[in-house]
Parts: C-alpha cells; structure tokens; sequence
C-alpha cells in the first residue's frame, strides 16, 4: 500500500522540475548579455550623435535637447524662490531659501506641499491642466501668507521640451499618460504665466524652466562639484549631462558646456530595439496612451513594470504553470498589477507573506510554489530594466570620457525617482552594471533629495542672479 503513495510523491517532485524548467524557459528571455548591453550601448550612442546634429537632429530617436543651463551656481546665490515641480501624478509647490544659515554655512532649505493632479485635468485641455496648477500656487501662497510677495520661480517640468532660452520651451509630446489638449507645439511658461494671469490673485515672475533631470543634477552639484549628469528612473525614465558646446549644432556658440537634456525614453522608436522587445512589451506599447512611442522607456520605467509583470504572470496561467491554471478577473485587468507591487514583492523575506496577500488581493489563492514564481517573474522584469538602463547610462559616461579626452574620468551622477529609491535591488545590478560596461571610468552616484524642487529653485536662482548682473551692466 506504501508504495504508491511514495511514487506520487515522486511525480509531484518531478512535474515540479519540469513545471520549473517550463517557467525558467519563459523568463529567460528577459536575460541579457554583456554583449546585449554593449549592442544597445553603441546604438544609443549613435542616436545621441544624430541628436546633435543640426541635419540628422529631426529624424534622431534621442533629442539631445539644449537646455540653456550653462554656468552651475556657485554659493552667491540668495534669496528666496518659489519652485513647481510637475512630471508624474503629483505635483509640488515649495518654498526654496537659499542662504547662509547662522553658521555661516551656505545651504538650501525647503518647504513643500504636493497636490495629486485628476485625471481630468491629466486628459482635459492645458487650460484646465494650468488653471489647476495655479490653484494649487494660490492655496499654497495662502497657507505660507505669502500672496503679496511676488517670487521669482523655477519651473520642473519633466516632458520634452524645445527650449528657446532658459524660461521659454515648446513642448514636443506629452508622455507619462499625460494627454492635455492645446500643450504640445506651445510655450510651456506662457502657458502658466497666463494661467497666473487669469487667476488675478497673486505675481510671479517665472525665471527657469528646467527638466527634473537637470533639475536633479544641479541639486547634486551642490553636495559634488563632480556631479555633471542627472539621471531620473521613476514613473518615466531619462537622462541629462554637460556637452562640450562645440557638440551642442542647436545652440550658437562653442565655448564651455551646456548641459543636454538626452530624452533618451524615446530611444527605440525608430526601430532600434526591435531584436530586444519582446511580446510583452508590445502588448504594454499598443496599449498604452503613446502607441510606438518612448519605447526605452516602457522597457525601464515604473509607469509600465506591473504591466510587464501582470502580462509574464497571464502567460504562466495560460501555459498551466501558474495557480493552476487558472486566472481572477482583477489578474485579467490592465493594470492592476501595480509596479509598486513589484517593489514588495522582491523585498519579501523567506515567508512570502506579502507576496501571499498582494496575489489574494488580485482575487487569487496562491501556493507557496506559486509566491515563488511570482517572486522570479518580477525580478526578470526588474533585472531587464536595470540592465538596459545601464547600457543607456555607459553610453553617456563613455562618450564624456571620449569627448574629453581622458584616461581616467572621475564623474558623479545624481539620481532621483521611485525604481531606484525604493526597490530592493535595481539600484545594485544597475551600479554594477554600469561600471562594468566603463572600464576607464570612476564613478560616484549620490541620491538627492528634493531634487526636482532645489534644483529648480536653485537655477532659478543663477537664472535670476545672471539677468540681474546683465540687467545692471
């Protein structure tokens, strides 16, 4: 009698090696080779040089776009600025000092207040979208009494723009889901400046537009005079560094550098990763608000990596790998895996517990097996986007190292955003990855914090300190 029992056994312990191989078989196309990295690498290099080019600039999938930050602030800059940050569903106004504290130590200090933006005004006409932002100045001016007060302010705004000067940039697409009507093609601060106007009940004398990107840098710049590019990975994914100006065909001049707003999210569109996408990410691309558009950016960002995982995890269910085979109606749903779900998921410890509640959450019922699979399918698709982001990332750095023709460059790169903050491992394989792919270089990364605001107010502040010495020659 024993031992038939002994030989099921021995089946559910083999169908659970085949079950695995099965598995293993379909997330191993997420895996990448050095080789793979370095094919991206050089592609996303020479898009970078079409970027830059006045003739080949318009067909270029990597913008390279001028941002008209040039000088870096230097300690002399005082005062107190108003900074707006708008890149994903929320958006933040705060109060910048930038000064000498009591001990005489230079610093910046900030107050802030984040309002979530609806969905109507995300999708409605940039009138609604900017009546909506200057409420939102008008109750925060309210709290802090500072309505008679006319601030300079600096303005993050974390969409492609063409910047014809450091206040005034036309935006070229939405992205991040953002769809407002009568915005693209439009100067983005006229938009607010008139915004400001009709509301009637406070000033502002809007100084800077910068990238959250840009806006990052220079907010690290202040801890590491090394720190020459910025680098954001949350809901959106995207890059900026200082370009020697003979490189920079969009701008007169060849003096010094000028820090370039790479727009590199976009790499791909013209077909470069075709042999990498796979079906998941064209089923995440043809549904999302930019079909064919930002398609790097889908493969990294944390706007698109539920979805990614969501569509891996209807895969194992259909081929009978996953819960039985058998699916929920909330699974089946276009996001409703949630890419902060990922984040929980690879933090969990041994027990899986919360691997366990998020799946019953989704109206599954999970066994221990099943946590585990879930486990591997978030970490293929977060290890892809850590690896292909290091590729993009070597791509700057090496090509700075060539341009200035060094043995050993020393560099520093500030980073902000949700992926690289709070998942468990993406940061790790991401450094890792990318010193492997620049042998010659030493690199530094440095968190910051407040980025998108200090850094907005604190170019604002050199904006308004270079007007006001032109002004006064």
């Amino acid at each position: 009698m024993l031992q038939p029992a002994g030989l099921m056994l021995d089946n559910r312990h083999r169908m659970d090696a085949s079950q695995m191989q099965k598995v293993d078989q379909i997330l191993s196309e997420f895996q990448l080779k050095e080789d793979d990295l370095r094919k991206v690498m050089r592609r996303i290099q020479k898009e970078m040089e079409r970027g830059l080019r006045l003739e080949t600039h318009e067909e270029a999938s990597v913008k390279m776009l001028p941002t008209y930050v040039r000088s870096t602030p230097d300690g002399s800059e005082v005062g107190d600025f108003l900074a707006l940050d708008l890149g994903g569903t929320n958006f933040r106004v705060m109060l910048v000092k930038v000064g000498e504290d009591m001990e005489g130590q230079w610093k910046v200090q900030t107050k802030h207040q984040m309002y979530s933006i609806p969905e109507d005004a995300m999708t409605g006409t940039a009138e609604m979208l900017f009546d909506y932002i200057a409420e939102c100045i008008s109750d925060y001016l309210d709290k802090h009494n500072m309505k008679h007060k006319k601030l300079p302010l600096g303005f993050t705004f974390s969409f492609p723009v063409r910047h014809e000067d450091i206040d005034k940039g036309i935006l070229l697409n939405w992205t991040k889901g953002f769809k407002a009507s009568g915005a693209e093609g439009n100067n983005v601060v006229g938009l607010l400046r008139d915004a400001i106007k009709r509301r009637g009940d406070f000033e502002m004398d809007v100084v800077a537009m910068v990238n959250d990107t840009v806006a990052t840098m220079i907010s690290c710049y202040y801890e590491d005079h090394r720190c020459e590019v910025g680098l954001i990975v949350g809901t959106g994914c995207n890059a900026c560094y200082m370009e020697e100006m003979c490189n920079v065909e969009l701008v007169e001049g060849d003096e010094g550098r000028m820090c370039v707003n790479t727009e590199w999210g976009a790499f791909g569109d013209t077909g470069e990763l075709e042999d990498f996408r796979l079906e998941y990410d064209r089923v995440v691309d043809e549904t999302s608000l930019n079909p064919g558009q930002q398609l790097y950016e889908k493969i990294i960002s944390g706007k698109y990596m539920g979805e990614l995982v969501r569509l891996v995890l209807l895969k194992l269910v259909n081929e009978n790998l996953l819960f039985n085979g058998e699916t929920s109606e909330k699974l089946k749903t276009r996001g409703s895996f949630e890419s902060r779900f990922v984040s929980q998921i690879e933090s969990d410890s041994g027990d899986r517990k919360q691997t366990y509640n998020i799946l019953k959450m989704l109206g599954l019922h999970p066994s221990p097996t099943d946590c585990d699979i879930v486990c591997m399918a978030c970490e293929s698709v977060s290890t892809r986007a850590a690896q292909m982001c290091s590729s993009g990332l070597a791509g700057v750095i090496n090509r700075m190292q060539e341009c200035r023709n060094l043995e050993v460059m020393q560099i520093t790169v500030g980073v902000d955003g949700s992926v690289y903050k709070l998942h468990p491992s993406f940061k790790d394989k991401f450094h890792a990855m990318v010193r492997m792919l620049t042998p010659g270089c030493d690199i530094t990364f440095i968190q910051s914090e407040e980025g998108s605001g200090r850094g907005a107010a604190l170019i604002s502040a050199v904006a308004y300190k270079m007007a006001y010495l032109i002004g006064h020659h």
